[in-house]
């Protein structure tokens, strides 16, 4: 039986770019940002909208490497990356978008190869297991997403 990890999956997938309760799905709320206020900040020591992008890229990315078990990107790693300095020459609102869709869209593949019992499998680096992480990463992705579409909001 594969419930929980179809159920998972429906749930990334809605949303990502589907119907969700909520409102409106993370993808379509981010596309609408105009990278022209994307680097912007409401007050000194807030976070702009390319900042949280990264950070839930940084996150996605962890999933993803936990997921696929790869050892080259460990926990510090990561860490190094979480919150990083912004830096507008290297970092792009839409490069940042196509790779925080992409490693979703990996995500969602690799979960589509896994059972029910990969969800009760411990997380490398983590006293948790892949159940808790994948449902984190929805619960991080919809956290931010109110942010920035407050945020996107504000700077309009």
């Amino acid at each position: 039986m594969n419930k929980e990890i179809q159920s998972i999956i429906l749930t990334l997938e809605n949303i990502l770019d589907g119907d969700p309760w909520y409102g409106r799905p993370v993808y379509a709320i981010l596309r609408e940002v105009d990278s022209s206020i994307a680097y912007k900040k409401i007050t000194p020591g807030s976070h702009s909208l390319i900042e949280l992008l990264y950070h839930m890229l940084t996150w996605a990315e962890f999933t993803l490497k936990r997921t696929e078990k790869e050892d080259a990107n460990d926990l510090t790693a990561f860490e190094k990356l979480d919150w990083r300095e912004i830096d507008p020459k290297i970092h792009d609102w839409d490069e940042g978008l196509s790779a925080f869709i992409a490693a979703h869209q990996q995500i969602i593949a690799l979960l589509h190869t896994k059972d029910d019992t990969f969800l009760n499998e411990t997380v490398d680096y983590r006293q948790y297991n892949f159940r808790y992480l994948l449902n984190g990463l929805i619960q991080h992705n919809i956290y931010h997403l109110g942010q920035m579409a407050y945020l996107k909001k504000l700077l309009a």
